[in-house]
Formats: structure tokens, sequence, C-alpha cells
């Protein structure tokens, strides 16, 4: 079967022939019929492999972290072959993936060959889940809109833990992709939401989906806005949706 794989070390990305997986107790195999791209972690991912040694480097001061006490405890050169067969280690990518049941393993009730399934399987012809990360797409759920499931139970989760209730001010910040489904289902659950990003044209979006825009790149004061925004109350609940290198975003 044909996975798309990215070599991390020269940033080479290719569709390659690979075994296909078996089907094992508690699994489903599943054949692909559509895969979605993560414009955000996966784009990362690539650019990642992209860039040159040192600019690794530099992205990732916590992994230096974890080198530089591994040689420590180790040595150089064990800890040296160790990080460069890591980055000679070929990486699958995908974790959005709906296809049909072709294989059910046992203890499986429930599911039968021809199901449609939502999994996190990778960009591959053929992948094997078990239970808990698997699920039926019911017939009204077209192949193209069930493969957003996966990225939308993350911020589906950010939700649960603020357990925000019918009229509360949310604000949301990060109109990516993860961000503007976010804002979507905080709008249908009765909440208002205030959509906070640099860029125009996912800030009109948050807008076409019931958030009020606030393009912190123009000056506007999000602390005020807030306050505006909430009759002078204060903000009832926070959800990052929004990328960063530190954790400037959480304590600024």
């Amino acid at each position: 079967m044909k996975q798309v794989l990215q070599h991390l070390k020269s940033g080479l990305l290719e569709v390659v022939d690979v075994p296909a997986p078996k089907v094992s107790r508690g699994n489903l195999l599943i054949q692909t019929r559509r895969s979605l791209i993560s414009a955000g972690t996966e784009r990362s991912v690539v650019e990642f492999g992209r860039a040159s040694l040192m600019s690794k480097v530099r992205q990732n001061p916590e992994r230096v972290r974890q080198v530089l006490d591994r040689i420590s405890q180790e040595g150089l050169l064990p800890t040296l072959e160790l990080v460069f067969a890591k980055l000679d280690e070929p990486m699958p990518l995908g974790y959005c993936n709906v296809g049909h049941v072709i294989e059910v393993g046992t203890g499986m009730d429930g599911f039968s060959v021809g199901d449609r399934i939502v999994s996190n399987g990778r960009h591959a012809e053929i992948v094997s889940k078990p239970l808990n990360l698997c699920a039926k797409i019911p017939d009204s759920v077209s192949d193209e809109h069930a493969t957003f499931a996966v990225l939308s139970s993350i911020g589906l989760q950010g939700i649960r833990l603020l357990q925000p209730t019918i009229g509360e001010r949310i604000a949301v910040f990060g109109m990516g992709l993860i961000g503007l489904v976010t804002v979507q289902m905080l709008v249908n659950s009765g909440a208002h939401v205030l959509g906070i990003d640099v860029d125009a044209g996912r800030l009109a979006l948050a807008e076409r989906f019931g958030a009020t825009p606030v393009n912190v790149a123009t000056g506007v004061d999000p602390v005020a806005t807030g306050m505006a925004f909430s009759d002078g109350v204060g903000i009832d609940g926070v959800l990052i949706t929004a990328s960063a290198k530190n954790d400037r975003i959480v304590s600024q």
C-alpha cells in the first residue's frame, strides 16, 4: 500500500510503498477514503524537517535540554548516535482519517465490514485502529465533513474542561482551523464568543461563524475589548487555540 512519510533529517516528503497492516484483536482494518491535512501541526512538522540542523536546534530548546541531560548520563557519542538515528527514521504523517471497514478484529462487537469510520489514522491507503480511536460516521455526515472530527475533538476537549453555560462570554485566542471550529461549537452551544487573532481573513471567518472579531495587529487592547464585550464584568472563560514557542501567550 502507499503511505505518506517525511524524513526529518533531509525534509524529504514522499509517497512510498509499505506493507499493509494486518488486523489484530481489538482493531479495525480500514480502507482510507479521505484524510485531512492539518494546516497547523502537519505544516509545522514539514517545515521543521526542511530546516537546517541549527534551525532545528533553535526551534526545540526543550529537546536540547533533554539531549544535554542524556549526554551527562550516557556520554556524547551514544547520545549523538541516538539523535541521528531518530532523525534518519521516517515519520508517518496524518491523524484525520475517514474510510470503511474491510476487516473486523475479534472483540470489536458492533462493527461490520463496510461501516464508514473516522479515526486518527495516517495518510495511508489502509490503517489499523483500536476501538477507542474509531467511531462510526452517521449516514447524514459526508466523508469530507467527517474528516474534521479528530481536529474538532481537540477544541471540544477544551470546551469540556471549561464547561461554559448558555449566555456566558468566552474569548478564543487563535483563529486557525481548531480555533474556528471551536468558535462554531461555542456559538452553537449558546455562548457569546470573542475571536482574537492577527489575521484579518481568519477573523472575517470567525465573524461569519458568529464571533465578535478582535484584530490585535491593529493595536486593539484585548483586555479592554473583553471588558467592553462583557459589560465591565469580565470574560467568563478563555480558550487558547494559538501556537506559541513559549508560555508568553498564557502569562502575558
